[in-house]
């Protein structure tokens, strides 16, 4: 791919690690946040209400320090973790070092860029195929989607998570950046958090794409609402306050189930299923 260096920060990997400077601030303080730690949770939630049971396996392309698949792990599922970046699979395998043996032994770390994950796994494929965070570093969402789905088994889920073109006014408009608000409305691309351009989906789009590789849409969620708006609207949320980070959670998950809820949030999960080849 060409033009854009979020797709490069994406797939260089090999020789110029671009992630190697983002991985700290990426795994230490995104993750770590209220915000960060509501993902994870909510996502987590979405995914077992359509993933096989364990031991099943889960390739995670893209995923980075391991935070929606090493609890899938925890869970009891086989899970391999795909990534191009040296420096995001060293954090993965800090964070592996503090979970128990037997965790750590359902957890392979392969390194590889998603784009030709089924040369870089052999052509094996899995019961579920998560994709979480990628699309949007990309320039084109079609050859990565093309080979989440080519990675799929027969019935096995493609879970995709990516930015909501539909709600990308949100962030600008919460700051107060009202110029570039009336601009989001009609664009595809931003600065994100991290500082790296990204570029946004609609869920229609990614379920034609889905569905034009066999795979078929089952449901798709929102990720956050309400935390994306407090944080960008300034306000303070206290990661060590275990019980109000819980009850947040707790409002973010109902919320991502429904409308017009789901439809504002600056993130969406879609979850498929393959059928038969």
């Amino acid at each position: 791919m060409i033009g854009n260096p979020a797709a490069t920060a994406y797939r260089g990997g090999v020789g110029d690690d671009t992630w190697a400077g983002l991985a700290d601030l990426f795994v230490d303080e995104a993750y770590a946040s209220v915000k960060g730690r509501v993902r994870t949770y909510v996502m987590h939630q979405q995914l077992l209400e359509h993933l096989p049971p364990p031991p099943a396996t889960v390739l995670d392309v893209g995923g980075g320090a391991g935070h929606q698949s090493f609890p899938l792990a925890q869970a009891g599922y086989q899970v391999t973790l795909l990534d191009p970046s040296p420096a995001m699979l060293d954090k993965a395998r800090q964070r592996l070092q503090r979970l128990p043996e037997e965790v750590r032994g359902r957890v392979t770390l392969l390194q590889g860029d998603g784009e030709n994950a089924t040369e870089a796994l052999h052509g094996r494929q899995f019961d579920a195929v998560l994709c979480h965070g990628v699309l949007g570093y990309l320039d084109r969402p079609e050859p990565m989607v093309d080979q989440l789905c080519r990675c799929a088994a027969d019935g096995g889920l493609v879970s995709i998570m990516t930015g909501n073109a539909k709600a990308a006014a949100v962030r600008p408009a919460m700051e107060q950046r009202w110029e570039d608000a009336l601009a989001a409305f009609d664009a595809r691309t931003e600065i994100g958090v991290l500082g790296v351009s990204g570029r946004a989906d609609t869920v229609e789009e990614i379920s034609e794409l889905l569905l034009s590789r066999g795979v078929e849409p089952l449901h798709w969620y929102g990720v956050w609402l309400f935390v994306d708006w407090l944080e960008f609207g300034g306000a303070v949320l206290d990661v060590g306050d275990a019980e109000r980070v819980a009850a947040t959670a707790a409002v973010e998950l109902e919320a991502a189930r429904r409308d017009p809820y789901r439809q504002l949030s600056r993130v969406f999960h879609l979850v498929g299923r393959k059928g038969p080849g």
